[in-house]
């Protein structure tokens, strides 16, 4: 079974407050970016264990420690009638980009098992099996526009119709751990409701939407605000980084595609329509 992990976008992302277990409260918007993945699961031949194999972009740790056969340990913990499988997962999306890669490749891992065997899991057994593997992951089981509350596993409906907007991502090839963006943030509540503030036409945005993440990274990490700058020279009605970095995505509403600017080689672009 071969399938395409997509990435995500935040609209805005708050960190309201420090929670007892150690995590953080969070508040922000998830929608499916269309850059993907490709991850192909299959039965193992007889005699052979799970394993994982893997190409494009380097994926730091050993194989046995990725999301994806995770998940799948997940599951066959609850179902040993599940056989071992062969997976293989050709990265494309950066990571530590903010992008929810690797959240992405562990949900379709499971949606992918609970189709290939059979095992008839709703959308809330499946999102509870995505909540053990990251707090981002639980929102590519069902994989469209909602409103995150607590660790950004808890999802409220939201109305928001992006299609026909142009967008382009720029990740300039740095890798921001979660642990030192969480490091640097002040919990606040948000200045506007985040669903009023995206309730309002795109081009107001700017003035009401905002990511913590952003506001905190960028002293140390000017790039951001580079790029930033560059999207909405090109036009774009609302540039911002994405979860805790270091891509940065404009939108450009009611445009065919967005602009073609020019990045340093090592840069990775994805231009596309959401």
């Amino acid at each position: 079974m071969l399938n395409f992990p997509n990435a995500k976008l935040n609209l805005g992302l708050y960190v309201t407050a420090r929670r007892p277990d150690g995590f953080h409260t969070l508040e922000t918007v998830f929608v499916p970016l269309p850059w993907t993945d490709a991850l192909e699961l299959l039965p193992a031949a007889p005699g052979h264990s799970t394993s994982l194999g893997l190409s494009g972009r380097p994926i730091p740790g050993a194989p046995d420690t990725n999301l994806c056969v995770r998940a799948y340990a997940l599951l066959q913990a609850d179902f040993p009638q599940l056989p071992p499988v062969q997976l293989h997962l050709h990265k494309v999306v950066p990571i530590g980009a903010g992008l929810g890669g690797g959240s992405a490749d562990a949900a379709f891992a499971l949606k992918a098992a609970n189709e290939l065997f059979g095992l008839n899991l709703s959308t809330e057994a499946l999102e509870n099996y995505a909540r053990r593997l990251g707090a981002d992951c639980a929102f590519f089981i069902q994989n469209k526009p909602v409103l995150a509350r607590e660790k950004g596993d808890v999802f409220e409906e939201i109305s928001l119709d992006l299609s026909g907007t142009a967008c382009a991502v720029v990740y300039p090839g740095l890798h921001i751990s979660t642990a030192e963006a969480y490091a640097r943030i002040v919990p606040h509540a948000p200045a506007h409701p985040l669903r009023e503030a995206l309730g309002a036409p795109i081009s107001t945005w700017r003035r009401t939407v905002a990511n913590d993440f952003e506001t905190a990274l960028t002293p140390t990490y000017p790039v951001l605000a580079a790029i930033k700058q560059q999207l909405y020279a090109a036009g774009a009605a609302y540039a911002s980084l994405s979860g805790s970095g270091s891509a940065v995505y404009g939108l450009w509403p009611g445009q065919a595609e967005a602009p073609a600017l020019e990045w340093p080689t090592e840069y990775l672009v994805w231009r596309g329509q959401l």
